[in-house]
């Protein structure tokens, strides 16, 4: 029964690895609630305080989260369902139960690529981190993020222009929107995809449930793409927890004299997988996946959007061809470091708090033509009568800064 799956995650003082054990061992968690005491004798992992929260037969606190699951209309995904992902399942803390809105995606028909980065991202970094989404998606990947500011949020754009399912991973529970800014990526990711959070409904998104989220990106992918990081960041830590559970790595090779690419360019060095287009991940499991798999060439030369007129330029060949990142990868861990994560400041994992700029003219000619509604990108570039590429590189600069909304169908429209 769903209750006890529940009552089993949400058993206190218990790792994740402990809790996989005893679904492997006494098959369901229901076996686990009526289990005596004498039939955890030979689990040596076991602690005095596991055992008597194992003790703890009280099911209301898990029927309570039962009801908020109703009330917040979100669904529960177990260890045992057949939805569950297979990869995940094999790590060695899986986690038993995942709540969630939208629709799960069929995990183990296609690649799944984990897409991450800094959330104080440069304006390259964001827009390559959208057209790898758009083109990963294309050739066949599922994309997964975390849905945070920043480089998570624009791979899952790019992934919804292409028409193709995202799944974002939570640091709080499925019913909460945050950032809150990322209102809109939500509902999309909701409408064409699924949102899925570990954590119970009402978590807020506190610091140390980012890491563990971090776990779940890397274990249900097939290989992680970091975009662009700097020295400390949690897409470090994911790169980490992916070669730790032999996934693949790659990298989008950035400029050596940016810091916010000192991270990225470490992994390179220490063998890496760099990657200049989304057919240079996704043709690493061309064989895996024959069915679904395909080189969309011209998908690959585009940029972010797919209605523009494909990029003259051709992506280049692979860098290296290493297998998956060495072991030996080790952010490095600071003293006086409290977390590895992109900011230090007391409001983690939030976005940018600069004030904005003066506007352009280039600025002031798109919010203009934006201020009648709804507008599809191509009537605003002939209204601003303004470049192409000058229009999408300012629209994404706008976007980053919360003043203008992407929409499905190359459409955009002010907040």
């Amino acid at each position: 029964m769903l209750v006890h799956w529940i009552w089993l995650a949400t058993r206190p003082g218990l790792k994740d690895s402990v809790k996989a054990d005893l679904v492997r061992r006494f098959l369901d968690p229901e076996t686990v609630f009526f289990a005596d005491s004498g039939s955890f004798a030979d689990m040596e992992n076991l602690t005095r305080e596991n055992l008597d929260a194992l003790a703890d037969k009280d099911l209301r606190p898990a029927m309570g989260i039962l009801e908020e699951c109703r009330k917040a209309e979100l669904q529960v995904l177990t260890y045992r369902d057949v939805g569950y992902p297979a990869r995940l399942r094999n790590i060695t803390d899986p986690p038993l139960v995942f709540y969630y809105k939208g629709r799960v995606p069929d995990f183990d028909a296609a690649p799944v690529i984990g897409v991450v980065g800094t959330r104080q991202a440069s304006p390259y970094g964001l827009s390559t981190a959208k057209k790898l989404g758009y083109q990963i998606a294309k050739c066949g990947g599922i994309v997964v993020s975390g849905m945070a500011h920043g480089i998570d949020a624009m791979a899952m754009k790019g992934a919804l222009t292409a028409g193709a399912p995202v799944v974002g991973i939570l640091g709080c529970g499925a019913d909460q929107i945050y950032p809150p800014s990322n209102r809109s990526l939500f509902a999309d990711t909701e409408r064409y995809g699924c949102i899925l959070s570990e954590f119970p409904p009402g978590t807020p998104p506190v610091r140390w449930n980012f890491p563990k989220r971090n776990r779940v990106i890397s274990g249900m992918s097939c290989g992680v793409l970091v975009v662009e990081a700097p020295e400390k960041s949690g897409a470090l830590i994911t790169a980490q927890l992916a070669a730790d559970q032999g996934r693949d790595v790659f990298v989008v090779p950035g400029n050596i004299d940016v810091p916010s690419f000192v991270g990225s360019n470490r992994l390179l060095r220490d063998g890496a997988l760099a990657v200049s287009c989304g057919w240079d991940v996704v043709s690493e499991y061309e064989q895996q996946y024959p069915e679904c798999v395909h080189d969309e060439a011209r998908a690959a030369r585009r940029s972010t959007w797919p209605e523009e007129p494909p990029n003259s330029a051709t992506p280049g060949a692979k860098v290296a061809q290493k297998a998956r990142i060495p072991e030996k990868i080790q952010p490095k861990k600071q003293p006086d470091d409290k977390k590895a994560i992109d900011k230090a400041d007391t409001s983690p994992y939030s976005g940018f708090k600069e004030t904005p700029p003066a506007r352009n003219p280039d600025e002031q000619k798109i919010l203009s033509a934006l201020q009648t509604g709804e507008r599809l990108v191509d009537d605003v570039i002939a209204e601003t009568g303004l470049p192409a590429a000058r229009v999408l590189a300012t629209l994404t600069l706008l976007e980053v800064r919360g003043v203008v909304q992407r929409l499905p169908g190359k459409r955009v429209r002010l907040p």
